[in-house]
């Protein structure tokens, strides 16, 4: 049973389980099946049924966490293609950030410390709708626990990829270009994924959503949680 431990074997079973979740998604149609979440559930049955250690699925992960580089940076590919229609709207787009990022810190915040969160915990739910090598930076800077951090952003990205769009519907938003915005602001890369599925122009929009909420969220957290009182 050695091969169950084989990177190359533990590798394949992950892109396997992905396509598996990609498959019954569309077949059905349900939002609820994400590939992402169903993927990592068969994932964690998988490992807990063969007795194959995390550490020891990590070393296979760690060839699928090099590629997450250059496919973050082709992310950029639809955002050139939408420039001319970005340069025009640029002074709403950044105000609008700005804005999402604001609110974003200080509602997660203020929810937390009112149901009686510690300081470190608060700390660690403030970057929740970055990426996840942004937020573990910010939350270790500001003195939250980056681990917890990961699983939240995580957490975020799924509840935005599966509802984020019905979000958006109920509340009246039908713009393309608020509705990409809005999902990679508040669901990072996850969220950019799912508004790619729809089309380039969505995608394109989350992009730089993702990429101005990063930004935003590395530069104000300190100076927010500051003024707050809580850093």
């Amino acid at each position: 049973m050695d091969f169950l431990e084989n990177k190359f074997f533990l590798l394949a079973i992950t892109f396997g389980f992905f396509f598996i979740s990609k498959l019954l998604q569309k077949k059905t149609g349900w939002v609820l099946l994400n590939p992402i979440l169903l993927a990592v559930a068969m994932l964690i049955c998988f490992l807990k049924v063969s007795g194959v250690s995390y550490e020891k699925y990590q070393d296979a992960g760690s060839l699928v966490e090099f590629w997450l580089r250059p496919a973050v940076v082709a992310l950029g590919v639809p955002l050139y293609l939408q420039l001319r229609m970005i340069k025009k709207q640029l002074l709403p787009i950044i105000l609008s950030q700005l804005a999402g990022c604001i609110v974003g810190l200080i509602s997660v915040t203020v929810v937390a410390k009112l149901l009686g969160a510690t300081p470190e915990v608060i700390m660690s739910l403030a970057p929740k709708s970055v990426t996840t090598p942004i937020a573990m930076e910010v939350s270790s800077a500001v003195g939250g626990i980056p681990s917890l951090t990961a699983a939240v952003v995580i957490v975020v990205g799924l509840f935005g990829a599966i509802f984020g769009f019905k979000v958006l519907q109920v509340g009246h938003v039908h713009s393309p270009i608020a509705q990409g915005l809005s999902m990679g602001t508040a669901t990072h890369a996850v969220g950019t994924s799912r508004a790619m599925e729809v089309s380039g122009k969505y995608g394109a929009y989350a992009s730089l959503g993702l990429t101005l909420n990063g930004i935003f969220t590395a530069l104000l957290s300190p100076y927010i949680l500051h003024l707050i009182g809580l850093y």
